[in-house]
């Protein structure tokens, strides 16, 4: 595919640095680096000192030549290492729109790349994982979804799917010559055996998901018990007030930290009671809604006191913690801390990282990561359940191809072409 317009973008975050890295893409990448480099235009994938500006000196900056196909968006690309000056980076890019290049829009490199084939939709989403990670298990995570791993494993399926259609449709068009009998018995074989490998893939959960976008694990329970100070304790900052009267929470206070190597969303909630006044009532609310929603509840009960019933919370894990065990003992065998004097917390803490890190592990294979991918792998489970109960021979054709069509959407290749070279590779339609 040829894009028409060539842009630029800051390739390197704002702010005070040493380097910051414009990076060019588009058919008239050459002209403007001749242009830039006053006709020194660096020799291909060679890091070369230049003077840039076309007129005035704007500055002296290692530039990089990446003549296509061979770039990262499979056109002509270049990048320049700026000084990271703010009046430089402004002065290299009012010179690049003078020249006639544009700024890019956002995603618009990648989004590139994945036109020109350089790589597929599944890549896309891992190198926007990568760039997103705040782990190291989402960084691993994305550097394999990134490298074709997810990618692999549906192409072989779709490889599959080419195969059995091809098989399919030879039976339809080719009734009278006297195919044998193992042929449509490996026909159906293989859809079954495809469907149970797409269904395992389903079965293995949504660790890859939960792992991506990170968990929320809600603390919850009733006013004055120390939520709020356990809060504080496990983000170590004085992340939300903390005082002795009681329904000082009246809203839901979010605070991003990580527990192992899982990112979590701690919510503070207001306490659980009735109450008439409007406020705090919202709050409660709001308390109830983020126990119903969120990947783990921790109930946070008043040492000496009895445990109360929790509101509804779905499908959470639910961990219950004493707090105030500096006045009161925790019963046997439950958890016990002391938001005061700190006791208790580093057990409390190995608790909750082993619940993110069970509720993110990992089991053999490669996990789905986003639920677009979830959507796409049960249609195609549909359609091959169709096809392995259809009576038609046709109406089963039909189903293969519509669930060939749901896994080309996950990768963004569904070729026609393909579907009739495994046609005429494997049957001898002309004898």
């Amino acid at each position: 595919m040829t894009h028409q317009r060539t842009v630029f973008a800051l390739s390197t975050g704002s702010g005070r640095a040493a380097i910051a890295i414009m990076r060019l893409t588009g058919p008239d990448c050459g002209r403007l680096l001749d242009v830039l480099c006053r006709g020194r235009r660096p020799a291909p994938r060679q890091a070369s000192l230049r003077n840039l500006g076309a007129g005035e000196l704007l500055d002296r900056s290692l530039v990089l030549w990446f003549p296509a196909p061979n770039s990262y968006t499979g056109e002509d690309c270049a990048e320049l290492h700026l000084h990271a000056g703010p009046a430089v980076v402004e002065a290299v890019a009012d010179s690049l729109i003078g020249l006639g290049a544009s700024p890019a829009e956002p995603g618009e490199f990648t989004r590139r790349a994945f036109a020109n084939g350089r790589l597929d939709l599944l890549e896309a989403e891992g190198i926007a994982d990568l760039v997103e990670a705040e782990t190291q298990a989402q960084r691993r995570q994305a550097l394999r979804q990134s490298g074709g791993a997810l990618s692999e494993l549906y192409d072989g399926w779709a490889r599959r799917l080419r195969q059995l259609l091809a098989q399919q449709e030879a039976l339809i068009d080719f009734p009278d010559e006297d195919l044998p009998q193992e042929v449509e018995e490996a026909l159906i074989n293989g859809v079954v055996g495809l469907r149970i490998e797409m269904q395992t893939h389903l079965a293995s959960g949504d660790a890859g998901e939960r792992l991506r976008s990170g968990l929320v694990f809600a603390i919850v329970g009733a006013p004055n018990v120390g939520k709020s100070s356990l809060l504080n304790l496990l983000a170590r900052r004085e992340a939300a007030i903390v005082s002795a009267i009681a329904g000082t929470t009246r809203d839901a206070l979010e605070v991003r930290v990580v527990l192992g190597s899982v990112p979590v969303t701690l919510v503070d909630t207001a306490g659980l009671r009735e109450t008439i006044d409007p406020v705090e009532a919202e709050g409660v609310r709001r308390a109830r809604h983020h126990a119903g929603r969120a990947d783990v509840v921790v109930h946070v009960v008043e040492a000496g006191t009895a445990e109360p019933v929790l509101p509804a919370t779905g499908e959470a894990r639910v961990i219950t913690v004493y707090n105030k065990t500096d006045r009161y003992p925790a019963p046997e065998g439950r958890i016990g801390v002391s938001a005061t004097t700190g006791d208790g917390m580093e057990a409390l803490q190995n608790t909750l990282v082993a619940a993110a890190a069970e509720l993110t592990s990992l089991t053999a294979g490669v996990p789905l990561t986003r639920a677009r991918h979830r959507a796409g792998i049960t249609e195609a489970v549909a359609h091959l359940e169709g096809a392995g109960s259809a009576i038609w021979p046709e109406l089963r054709g039909e189903e293969l191809r519509l669930a060939m069509r749901a896994l080309g959407r996950l990768t963004g290749a569904v070729h026609v072409e393909d579907l009739l070279d495994s046609i005429f590779g494997q049957f001898c339609i002309g004898k």
